[in-house]
């Protein structure tokens, strides 16, 4: 049996967050979900997540401004961020990695791939 991590899942899309809930529920994860950036940091920082999964396009807060906030904070920056978002441009990705996101994935994604690389982050040593 894997040990139970703690998710955060930061989507505004709520048919996609539910169904990436769904899948991540099913591998017996804890998902704690938020649907803005603002919400997302107050979140991260009162129950910190093993791993965040971000979309980058937010409203109160964009996926970009949450990530620098996060990963800038000595307590949070060893948190994996996997960015998942519709923005496709290689700048769009070279900003979201320069942020500090460990993973760029442009949407649509393939679930199980992105299950593949939440369980590679979860799975390695901090």
């Amino acid at each position: 049996m894997t040990d139970r991590k703690r998710i955060l899942l930061v989507e505004d899309d709520l048919r996609s967050s539910e169904v990436l809930k769904f899948a991540l529920e099913a591998k017996n994860h804890e998902v704690i979900q938020a649907t803005n950036g603002k919400d997302a940091l107050t979140m991260a920082r009162e129950k910190p997540p093993q791993l965040v999964i971000l979309d980058i396009m937010l409203p109160k807060m964009d996926g970009y401004h949450f990530c620098r906030l996060l990963k800038f904070d000595s307590r949070f920056n060893r948190i994996p961020v996997i960015i998942v978002s519709s923005k496709i441009q290689e700048a769009d990705k070279e900003l979201g990695l320069a942020c500090g996101g460990n993973e760029y994935i442009t949407k649509p994604y393939d679930i199980n791939k992105l299950i593949g690389t939440i369980d590679r982050y979860l799975s390695s040593p901090n």
